[in-house]
């Protein structure tokens, strides 16, 4: 089953009422109420969150291999979420398909689609409590992180699923295009080594990237293979759940990220096929390796050509060619924002007020696709890039 343009797509419809990139647990159980009547999906209440929101898993199928996805363990982070939810969709009302019997008969899938309520609420990273869940996978110190673990602890699954969005503004490459989707095999210790666990998350992954990849060329990367301890990709390595983390990034033109996610729910149907046939195992690895890694962030303008002026130039302020740093710690008055008079200020104020500046020259601007704005907030603790 290759990954197709979703738009014509009619077998991953997306389910109503979650069309926006801001989704909270209301929205999400709002919009799953009629498909989880269905006979083919089971419901449980895995736990609750700080704020005392129900944590819920939803499983398909009776197979002999067991699968774990789970989502939305940063707030703000939701189109994975959408995607689940999409699933579900599927799951629920497509029992006529060959692909719904064969994935039920193969595999059990347990999804567990807003692992931080809490943080979907307050459209932000972290938990109620401040607690970043993807980098709670060693202590759990919060219910949430302890709701994951124990729901891996008891599924034992051989895969897990780990679903993120990463800052919309990412490139393949040095020179490459925006990235769509990110898949990294996490690591398993400091040395970078390829046990058997991280070797099948590998194959998984360069299954997942070689279906992506026909779809959204030149649009697919590696995320960055450093070792983070407490994330819970590494955590469930460790544990034994061959895991691979997809980081979803954006689309020209998708601000909501509505193609977007219809295209990782293809993607996953796709994976999950290969997985019930056992064809992923003949991928090559290659193609996970292959892949270019995340790179520099786009900027959403360019300027060039101009001249800035640090401090009046009536009082000694300094010229700088665009671009050049000037040290931090020196303290020059504060440059106006117009050419009208200056207040009357004394010395002290005006050197610890913070500085600004202004163009002199006319600057010839160079601009690049403005991406979908993102609204990832910058974690002081993390070792990662925060959207990992």
């Amino acid at each position: 089953m290759p990954v197709t343009d979703p738009t014509r797509l009619s077998a991953v419809p997306p389910v109503d009422g979650l069309g926006t990139r801001r989704v909270t647990a209301d929205m999400l159980w709002r919009a799953l109420e009629d498909p989880l009547q269905s006979p083919w999906l089971t419901v449980h209440n895995v736990g609750r969150s700080g704020q005392g929101r129900p944590l819920r898993t939803i499983t398909f199928g009776e197979g002999p291999t067991d699968l774990l996805l789970w989502s939305q363990m940063h707030g703000d982070e939701a189109t994975a979420t959408r995607a689940l939810a999409d699933l579900v969709g599927f799951f629920a009302a497509r029992d006529d398909l060959d692909l719904h019997q064969r994935l039920r008969q193969h595999l059990r899938i347990t999804m567990l689609p807003m692992l931080n309520p809490d943080g979907a609420e307050a459209h932000q990273r972290e938990t109620a409590d401040g607690i970043d869940v993807n980098r709670d996978g060693a202590r759990l110190a919060s219910p949430e992180a302890r709701a994951l673990a124990e729901v891996r602890e008891l599924l034992q699954p051989a895969f897990g699923f780990n679903l993120h969005d990463q800052d919309v503004r990412r490139r393949a490459g040095p020179d490459g295009d925006q990235v769509a989707l990110a898949f990294l095999a996490p690591p398993v210790d400091v040395q970078d080594t390829w046990a058997p666990v991280r070797a099948r998350a590998r194959q998984l992954a360069a299954t997942m990237a070689a279906a992506a990849l026909d779809a959204l060329p030149g649009r697919v990367a590696r995320w960055s293979e450093e070792y983070e301890p407490r994330a819970f990709g590494e955590c469930f390595q460790h544990a034994g759940t061959s895991t691979v983390l997809v980081e979803t990034g954006a689309l020209p033109d998708d601000p909501d990220k509505e193609r977007l996610r219809t295209y990782l729910s293809t993607l996953f149907l796709t994976t999950f096929d290969r997985m019930a046939d056992g064809s992923w195992e003949q991928t090559d690895p290659a193609v996970y390796h292959d892949l270019p890694l995340n790179h520099s962030v786009l900027h959403d303008l360019h300027l060039t050509g101009g001249t800035v002026v640090v401090g009046d130039p009536r009082d000694g302020g300094l010229y700088r060619p665009l671009g050049h740093r000037h040290s931090s710690k020196q303290t020059v008055p504060r440059c106006r924002s117009t050419g009208g008079p200056r207040p009357d200020r004394d010395s002290e104020r005006r050197a610890t007020r913070p500085r600004s500046c202004r163009i002199l020259t006319p600057p010839t601007p160079t601009t690049f696709p403005r991406p979908t704005p993102h609204a990832q907030r910058p974690t002081p603790n993390a070792q990662r890039t925060p959207t990992d």
